[in-house]
Protein backbone atom coordinates (compact mmCIF):
# COMPACT_ATOMS: atom_id res chain seq x y z
CA UNK A 1 0.00 0.00 0.00
CA UNK A 2 2.74 2.77 1.08
CA UNK A 3 3.84 2.69 -2.82
CA UNK A 4 0.25 3.58 -3.85
CA UNK A 5 -0.36 5.74 -0.82
CA UNK A 6 3.15 8.01 0.09
CA UNK A 7 3.34 9.80 -3.44
CA UNK A 8 -0.79 10.59 -2.53
CA UNK A 9 0.15 12.04 0.89
CA UNK A 10 3.31 13.57 -0.09
CA UNK A 11 1.36 15.83 -3.07
CA UNK A 12 -1.44 16.42 -0.60
CA UNK A 13 -3.96 14.76 -3.45
CA UNK A 14 -6.86 14.96 -1.86
CA UNK A 15 -9.06 13.98 -4.34
CA UNK A 16 -6.72 10.61 -5.24
CA UNK A 17 -6.66 10.05 -1.55
CA UNK A 18 -10.70 9.93 -1.57
CA UNK A 19 -10.59 7.03 -4.53
CA UNK A 20 -8.18 5.18 -2.50
CA UNK A 21 -10.23 5.09 0.45
CA UNK A 22 -13.22 3.95 -1.72
CA UNK A 23 -11.09 1.49 -3.08
CA UNK A 24 -10.14 -0.24 0.14
CA UNK A 25 -13.84 0.13 2.07
CA UNK A 26 -14.76 -1.87 -1.31
CA UNK A 27 -12.48 -4.12 -0.51
CA UNK A 28 -12.82 -4.21 3.20
CA UNK A 29 -9.31 -4.38 3.83
CA UNK A 30 -10.00 -2.38 7.38
CA UNK A 31 -5.98 -2.64 8.41
CA UNK A 32 -5.14 -0.65 5.49
CA UNK A 33 -7.26 1.84 6.04
CA UNK A 34 -6.42 2.33 9.54
CA UNK A 35 -2.21 1.85 8.50
CA UNK A 36 -3.53 4.98 5.97
CA UNK A 37 -4.90 7.16 8.74
CA UNK A 38 -1.97 6.72 10.81
CA UNK A 39 0.34 7.91 7.58
CA UNK A 40 -1.65 10.98 7.35
CA UNK A 41 -1.98 12.18 11.02
CA UNK A 42 1.82 11.35 10.84
CA UNK A 43 2.24 13.57 7.67
CA UNK A 44 0.21 16.64 9.25
CA UNK A 45 2.37 16.65 11.95
CA UNK A 46 4.90 17.65 9.42
CA UNK A 47 2.92 20.14 7.24
CA UNK A 48 1.00 17.88 5.11
CA UNK A 49 -2.28 19.22 4.39
CA UNK A 50 -4.20 15.92 4.67
CA UNK A 51 -5.97 15.73 8.11
CA UNK A 52 -9.19 16.00 6.43
CA UNK A 53 -7.66 12.65 4.44
CA UNK A 54 -7.46 11.17 8.00
CA UNK A 55 -11.07 11.83 9.64
CA UNK A 56 -12.53 10.77 6.45
CA UNK A 57 -10.76 7.35 6.78
CA UNK A 58 -11.79 7.34 10.44
CA UNK A 59 -15.47 8.17 9.53
CA UNK A 60 -15.67 5.45 7.05
CA UNK A 61 -14.24 2.69 9.45
CA UNK A 62 -16.88 3.98 11.81
CA UNK A 63 -19.55 3.63 9.24
CA UNK A 64 -18.48 0.38 7.62
CA UNK A 65 -16.29 -1.40 9.23
CA UNK A 66 -16.44 -3.55 12.11
CA UNK A 67 -16.89 -2.50 15.69
CA UNK A 68 -13.64 -4.51 16.85
CA UNK A 69 -11.80 -2.57 14.02
CA UNK A 70 -12.65 0.48 15.26
CA UNK A 71 -12.15 0.40 18.87
CA UNK A 72 -8.84 -0.86 18.67
CA UNK A 73 -8.19 1.81 16.17
CA UNK A 74 -9.57 4.16 18.67
CA UNK A 75 -11.62 5.92 16.61
CA UNK A 76 -14.38 6.44 19.94
CA UNK A 77 -12.09 8.39 21.93
CA UNK A 78 -12.55 12.42 22.46
CA UNK A 79 -11.40 14.45 19.95
CA UNK A 80 -12.05 11.99 16.88
CA UNK A 81 -14.38 13.37 14.25
CA UNK A 82 -14.71 16.63 14.77
CA UNK A 83 -15.02 17.72 11.74
CA UNK A 84 -16.65 14.50 10.46
CA UNK A 85 -20.70 14.74 9.25
CA UNK A 86 -21.86 13.32 12.72
CA UNK A 87 -20.42 12.15 16.11
CA UNK A 88 -18.66 9.10 15.11
CA UNK A 89 -20.08 6.99 17.86
CA UNK A 90 -24.01 7.98 15.85
CA UNK A 91 -22.29 7.19 12.36
CA UNK A 92 -21.20 3.52 13.99
CA UNK A 93 -24.66 3.25 16.19
CA UNK A 94 -26.48 4.45 12.60
CA UNK A 95 -25.23 0.76 10.82
CA UNK A 96 -24.08 -1.61 13.75
CA UNK A 97 -26.93 -3.30 16.10
CA UNK A 98 -26.03 -2.99 19.93
CA UNK A 99 -24.53 -6.35 20.30
CA UNK A 100 -21.42 -5.50 18.56
CA UNK A 101 -20.90 -3.03 20.96
CA UNK A 102 -21.38 -4.91 24.00
CA UNK A 103 -18.19 -6.84 24.58
CA UNK A 104 -16.18 -3.74 23.96
CA UNK A 105 -14.83 -0.93 26.58
CA UNK A 106 -16.04 2.56 26.31
CA UNK A 107 -16.03 5.62 28.21
CA UNK A 108 -19.28 5.78 29.79
CA UNK A 109 -19.97 8.76 27.99
CA UNK A 110 -19.67 7.27 24.73
CA UNK A 111 -21.26 3.72 25.82
CA UNK A 112 -24.67 5.63 27.15
CA UNK A 113 -24.77 7.82 23.14
CA UNK A 114 -24.84 4.64 21.75
CA UNK A 115 -27.12 2.60 24.01
CA UNK A 116 -29.64 5.43 23.49
CA UNK A 117 -29.21 5.23 19.90
CA UNK A 118 -29.64 2.01 19.31
CA UNK A 119 -32.97 1.96 21.59
CA UNK A 120 -33.66 4.76 19.86
CA UNK A 121 -33.38 3.03 16.36
CA UNK A 122 -35.64 0.07 18.11
CA UNK A 123 -32.91 -2.52 19.47
CA UNK A 124 -33.93 -4.14 23.08
CA UNK A 125 -30.33 -2.34 24.93
CA UNK A 126 -31.79 -3.39 28.35
CA UNK A 127 -29.91 -1.89 31.39
CA UNK A 128 -26.41 -3.13 29.89
CA UNK A 129 -24.72 -1.05 33.18
CA UNK A 130 -25.47 2.13 31.72
CA UNK A 131 -24.51 5.14 33.28
CA UNK A 132 -27.91 6.82 33.72
CA UNK A 133 -26.65 10.32 34.61
CA UNK A 134 -25.00 11.00 31.26
CA UNK A 135 -28.80 11.33 29.60
CA UNK A 136 -31.55 12.83 31.17
CA UNK A 137 -34.16 10.54 29.36
CA UNK A 138 -34.99 6.78 30.20
CA UNK A 139 -33.13 4.38 28.29
CA UNK A 140 -36.16 2.09 27.08
CA UNK A 141 -38.30 3.81 24.30
CA UNK A 142 -41.42 4.46 25.99
CA UNK A 143 -44.86 2.94 24.25
CA UNK A 144 -46.54 6.67 23.76
CA UNK A 145 -43.35 8.46 21.99
CA UNK A 146 -43.03 7.95 17.98
CA UNK A 147 -40.49 6.99 15.83
CA UNK A 148 -37.96 9.84 16.57
CA UNK A 149 -36.25 11.12 12.78
CA UNK A 150 -32.80 9.47 12.71
CA UNK A 151 -29.37 10.38 10.66
CA UNK A 152 -29.02 8.11 7.59
CA UNK A 153 -25.21 8.13 7.05
CA UNK A 154 -23.74 7.29 3.73
CA UNK A 155 -19.89 6.79 2.43
CA UNK A 156 -19.75 10.52 1.39
CA UNK A 157 -22.78 12.29 2.52
CA UNK A 158 -25.77 12.36 5.44
CA UNK A 159 -29.28 12.71 5.71
CA UNK A 160 -31.13 14.46 8.20
CA UNK A 161 -34.58 13.93 7.82
CA UNK A 162 -36.87 17.42 7.85
CA UNK A 163 -40.52 16.07 6.89
CA UNK A 164 -41.63 16.52 10.55
CA UNK A 165 -42.20 20.29 9.32
CA UNK A 166 -44.38 18.99 6.21
CA UNK A 167 -47.67 20.13 8.07
CA UNK A 168 -49.99 22.20 7.15
CA UNK A 169 -50.55 25.36 8.30
CA UNK A 170 -52.75 28.37 8.57
CA UNK A 171 -52.19 32.29 8.61
CA UNK A 172 -53.42 33.82 12.21
CA UNK A 173 -54.30 37.10 13.19
CA UNK A 174 -52.54 37.51 16.75
CA UNK A 175 -54.40 38.94 20.34
CA UNK A 176 -53.11 41.90 22.07
CA UNK A 177 -49.27 41.08 23.04
CA UNK A 178 -49.19 39.51 27.06
CA UNK A 179 -46.99 40.66 29.60
CA UNK A 180 -43.58 38.86 29.38
CA UNK A 181 -42.65 36.78 32.55
CA UNK A 182 -39.70 36.28 34.44
CA UNK A 183 -37.24 33.30 32.52
CA UNK A 184 -37.66 29.81 34.05
CA UNK A 185 -36.58 26.19 33.70
CA UNK A 186 -39.17 25.66 30.64
CA UNK A 187 -37.60 28.62 29.00
CA UNK A 188 -33.81 27.39 30.17
CA UNK A 189 -34.90 23.96 28.60
CA UNK A 190 -35.88 25.32 25.31
CA UNK A 191 -33.22 27.65 25.09
CA UNK A 192 -30.61 24.63 25.38
CA UNK A 193 -32.45 22.49 22.84
CA UNK A 194 -31.03 24.79 20.25
CA UNK A 195 -27.54 25.74 21.78
CA UNK A 196 -25.42 25.26 19.34
CA UNK A 197 -27.19 27.15 16.80
CA UNK A 198 -27.09 30.38 19.04
CA UNK A 199 -23.93 29.53 20.93
CA UNK A 200 -21.86 28.20 17.94
CA UNK A 201 -23.05 28.97 15.01
CA UNK A 202 -25.02 32.03 12.91
CA UNK A 203 -28.36 31.56 14.70
CA UNK A 204 -30.27 33.41 16.95
CA UNK A 205 -33.16 32.07 19.68
CA UNK A 206 -35.54 33.64 22.15
CA UNK A 207 -37.98 32.02 24.72
CA UNK A 208 -40.54 32.98 26.51
CA UNK A 209 -43.32 32.35 29.66
CA UNK A 210 -46.49 34.33 29.44
CA UNK A 211 -49.60 34.03 31.71
CA UNK A 212 -51.77 33.64 28.74
CA UNK A 213 -52.16 31.55 25.38
CA UNK A 214 -49.77 30.83 23.20
CA UNK A 215 -51.35 33.29 20.41
CA UNK A 216 -50.21 36.41 23.04
CA UNK A 217 -46.73 34.89 23.76
CA UNK A 218 -45.90 34.90 19.92
CA UNK A 219 -47.46 38.72 19.66
CA UNK A 220 -45.05 38.99 22.37
CA UNK A 221 -42.00 38.60 20.74
CA UNK A 222 -43.28 40.56 17.48
CA UNK A 223 -45.08 39.46 14.95
CA UNK A 224 -48.82 40.53 14.07
CA UNK A 225 -49.80 37.61 12.17
CA UNK A 226 -48.34 33.80 12.36
CA UNK A 227 -49.03 30.23 10.28
CA UNK A 228 -49.93 28.00 13.06
CA UNK A 229 -50.60 24.48 13.03
CA UNK A 230 -52.08 22.61 16.50
CA UNK A 231 -49.99 19.51 17.11
CA UNK A 232 -50.40 16.56 19.39
CA UNK A 233 -47.17 15.89 21.67
CA UNK A 234 -45.69 13.26 19.84
CA UNK A 235 -45.30 15.40 17.07
CA UNK A 236 -43.78 18.01 19.33
CA UNK A 237 -41.55 15.75 20.61
CA UNK A 238 -40.15 14.39 17.25
CA UNK A 239 -39.41 18.49 16.63
CA UNK A 240 -38.13 18.87 19.83
CA UNK A 241 -35.74 15.68 19.08
CA UNK A 242 -35.12 16.68 15.63
CA UNK A 243 -33.54 20.02 16.74
CA UNK A 244 -31.90 19.09 19.87
CA UNK A 245 -29.76 16.72 17.58
CA UNK A 246 -28.54 19.02 15.65
CA UNK A 247 -25.97 21.69 15.24
CA UNK A 248 -27.80 23.95 13.13
CA UNK A 249 -26.08 25.36 10.12
CA UNK A 250 -22.24 25.46 11.84
CA UNK A 251 -22.44 23.94 15.05
CA UNK A 252 -21.71 20.46 16.08
CA UNK A 253 -24.12 17.65 15.85
CA UNK A 254 -25.03 16.32 19.28
CA UNK A 255 -26.66 13.18 17.84
CA UNK A 256 -30.34 12.04 18.49
CA UNK A 257 -30.10 10.82 21.98
CA UNK A 258 -29.04 14.12 22.94
CA UNK A 259 -31.97 16.05 21.17
CA UNK A 260 -34.25 13.27 22.68
CA UNK A 261 -32.59 13.91 26.28
CA UNK A 262 -33.10 18.04 25.77
CA UNK A 263 -37.08 16.91 25.05
CA UNK A 264 -37.56 15.20 28.22
CA UNK A 265 -36.15 18.29 29.78
CA UNK A 266 -38.74 20.75 28.24
CA UNK A 267 -41.43 17.96 28.96
CA UNK A 268 -40.82 17.30 32.74
CA UNK A 269 -39.81 21.02 33.12
CA UNK A 270 -43.06 22.24 31.53
CA UNK A 271 -45.42 19.32 33.82
CA UNK A 272 -43.50 20.90 36.66
CA UNK A 273 -41.50 17.68 37.56
CA UNK A 274 -37.93 18.02 39.51
CA UNK A 275 -36.76 14.69 38.76
CA UNK A 276 -37.84 11.49 36.36
CA UNK A 277 -41.33 10.13 37.56
CA UNK A 278 -41.55 6.12 38.44
CA UNK A 279 -44.06 5.88 36.25
CA UNK A 280 -43.42 7.11 32.96
CA UNK A 281 -46.60 5.88 31.51
CA UNK A 282 -48.03 9.11 33.09
CA UNK A 283 -45.97 11.42 31.74
CA UNK A 284 -47.40 10.64 28.14
CA UNK A 285 -51.04 10.93 29.24
CA UNK A 286 -50.14 14.26 30.95
CA UNK A 287 -48.21 15.69 27.89
CA UNK A 288 -51.46 14.97 26.22
CA UNK A 289 -53.30 17.49 28.24
CA UNK A 290 -51.08 19.89 27.49
CA UNK A 291 -51.59 22.14 24.19
CA UNK A 292 -48.91 22.48 21.30
CA UNK A 293 -48.17 24.44 18.46
CA UNK A 294 -45.91 24.48 15.77
CA UNK A 295 -45.40 28.09 13.98
CA UNK A 296 -43.47 30.23 12.07
CA UNK A 297 -43.49 34.14 11.42
CA UNK A 298 -44.18 33.87 8.03
CA UNK A 299 -43.14 31.41 5.05
CA UNK A 300 -39.87 33.04 4.00
CA UNK A 301 -38.20 31.22 7.02
CA UNK A 302 -35.38 29.18 5.86
CA UNK A 303 -32.39 27.03 7.04
CA UNK A 304 -33.08 25.73 10.12
CA UNK A 305 -35.59 26.60 12.42
CA UNK A 306 -37.87 25.51 15.58
CA UNK A 307 -40.66 27.66 16.32
CA UNK A 308 -42.82 25.73 18.89
CA UNK A 309 -45.60 26.41 21.89
CA UNK A 310 -46.63 24.85 24.92
CA UNK A 311 -49.50 26.07 27.04
CA UNK A 312 -50.74 24.51 29.93
CA UNK A 313 -54.33 25.43 29.83
CA UNK A 314 -55.31 24.54 34.26
CA UNK A 315 -52.07 26.63 35.18
CA UNK A 316 -52.81 29.21 32.02
CA UNK A 317 -49.04 29.45 31.42
CA UNK A 318 -47.54 29.15 28.12
CA UNK A 319 -44.15 28.98 26.40
CA UNK A 320 -42.67 29.63 23.35
CA UNK A 321 -39.59 29.06 21.82
CA UNK A 322 -38.42 31.04 18.47
CA UNK A 323 -35.51 29.84 17.39
CA UNK A 324 -33.24 30.36 13.44
CA UNK A 325 -30.15 29.85 11.82
CA UNK A 326 -28.85 29.94 8.70
CA UNK A 327 -28.24 26.64 6.55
Amino acid sequence: MADKVTPLIEGSDLAGLSRHIDAVCERRAWDELVSLRDQCNEAVERGKQVWAIAQFAEYRLALEAPVAVSVSANVFTDGRGRFALGPLWEVAASTHGWEEFVPHAFTPTIRAMIAHERSIRGDSVGDAGIDGGVLAAPLEMQTWEPSYPVALYKSDRAVFPDDIFDIDMDWTDLPEPIDIQDEDGVCHALMELVKPWWEDSLGKSEAVTVDGSIEGGIRALGPRRARIAEVDHTTAMEAMVWAGASGGGHGRRRGSPAGRAGAWWVLLEALGYDEMPDDLTVVGEEAAELRWLLWDPGDRIGGWNLHIGIEDPVDNISWILSAVDAN
